[in-house]
C-alpha cells in the first residue's frame, strides 16, 4: 500500500485541525449558552428544525436532480428560394384512374383537403351527409387510410390533389 503524497498529507491534516478546533469552539460555546438549558426547554423546536432542515436539503437536492439542466432552444435560419411564379398543379387522370378513384372522391378529397367537415362538403356539393360518409369510406380505402389525414397526405403524394 502506497501512501498519498506529502501534500496531500499536509492538507488532510490542515482540515482535521481545522475541524477539531471548530468543534472545540462550539463546544465552548455551547457551554456558555447553558446547552442543557436549552436543550430541555425548546427540544421539540430544535427536532422539528433539525427535521425540516433535513426535508429541505433533501428536496432541494432531489428538484435539482429530477429535473436537471433546462433546455436550451436554438434558433437557426435557414435561407429557402421560392421561384419567382408558382408552377401550376394538375392532376394526373391517369393515375386516379389506376387507383379507381371516381371524379365526385376526388372532389370529396379535395374538399377534406381545404379542412372542410362531412357536413360543409354536403352543403357545397348538394349531397346529404351520408352520402359524403359513403365517398369517404370508399376513398379510404382505395388509398388505403384509415383517416382523413392519412388520406390527404396519400392523396397530395400520389398526385391526386395539390
Amino acid at each position: 500500500m502506497t501512501l498519498p503524497p506529502l501534500s496531500t498529507r499536509w492538507t488532510l491534516l490542515r482540515h482535521a485541525l481545522l475541524y477539531g478546533a471548530l468543534g472545540g469552539v462550539l463546544i465552548v460555546a455551547l457551554q456558555l449558552i447553558e446547552y442543557r438549558y436549552l436543550v430541555i426547554t425548546h427540544s421539540y423546536e430544535i427536532y422539528g428544525g433539525i427535521i425540516a432542515i433535513i426535508f429541505v436539503s433533501l428536496g432541494i437536492w432531489l428538484g435539482m436532480t429530477l429535473t436537471g439542466r433546462p433546455e436550451r432552444i436554438v434558433v437557426q435560419e435557414v435561407e429557402v428560394r421560392v421561384p419567382a411564379e408558382p408552377v401550376a398543379f394538375s392532376a394526373d387522370p391517369a393515375r386516379r384512374e389506376a387507383m379507381g378513384v371516381t371524379k365526385r372522391e376526388l372532389e370529396i378529397l379535395g374538399l377534406m383537403a381545404d379542412g372542410l367537415s362531412n357536413k360543409e362538403i354536403a352543403d357545397r356539393i348538394f349531397v346529404s351527409e351520408n352520402t359524403v360518409k359513403t365517398h369517404s369510406s370508399r376513398l379510404f380505402d382505395k388509398l388505403g387510410a384509415r383517416r382523413r389525414t392519412q388520406a390527404i397526405q396519400v392523396g397530395k403524394s400520389s398526385g391526386l390533389i395539390p
